[in-house]
């Protein structure tokens, strides 16, 4: 756990300008944390980031609060936190604040609806490399469980128009069962091996 005024005004910092300059929702803003957080900074192992991004979906709220409160907190605890919920929810609220006061204006400029038009179009690309991105290391883990799990999670959703919660929460259980298990077995091999 890293601490002192650098690392909070970093936090502060990243989240704010992760938060001011990304749109789309938090699927969005998780690939640009990642890429801060793991590859820039190297405050946080890549398994570690897909962990979080996994909870912080899971968990009530919106996406990128979850992951900022998240990654803040295994950065820097508890302090850590607070200081990236302040830098990811000051962006927006500025934001709206401003656009609240000409909102008539806003509503019906026909440049400000093109430009939103077209940046639908980039969110989508981003999340296509999001899913590009992290699904393909779940592949590269050959882990077959959860080969199986994105499949059917996929399926369910796409096929079967089953409820995200639903999805969310069967894996949910699914992930307490196979890590329950994988750590019974690893202790019963302990074992085995000191007899």
């Amino acid at each position: 756990m890293k601490k002192g005024l650098q690392v909070y005004w970093k936090l502060f910092t990243s989240t704010f300008y992760l938060s001011a300059f990304t749109f789309g929702g938090g699927f969005v803003i998780i690939p640009l944390m990642r890429k801060k957080f793991v590859t820039d900074l190297g405050w946080i192992e890549e398994q570690e980031m897909l962990d979080l991004t996994a909870i912080a979906q899971s968990s009530p709220g919106a996406i990128a609060v979850n992951a900022a409160i998240l990654v803040g907190y295994r950065v820097a605890g508890f302090p850590g936190a607070l200081v990236t919920i302040l830098g990811t929810v000051l962006p927006p609220l500025i934001i709206l604040s401003c656009i609240s006061l000409v909102y008539e204006w806003f509503r019906s400029n026909a440049w400000i609806s093109a430009l939103l038009r077209g940046m639908q179009a980039g969110v989508a690309a981003v999340i296509i490399d999001v899913v590009w991105s992290m699904g393909g290391k779940v592949v590269k883990s050959r882990d077959w469980i959860s080969i199986l799990v994105m499949c059917a999670a996929f399926a369910a959703t796409y096929w079967l128009k089953l409820n995200v919660v639903f999805i969310i929460l069967f894996c949910a259980v699914l992930g307490v069962v196979v890590t329950v298990c994988k750590g019974r077995k690893e202790r019963t091999q302990d074992k085995g091996e000191s007899e």
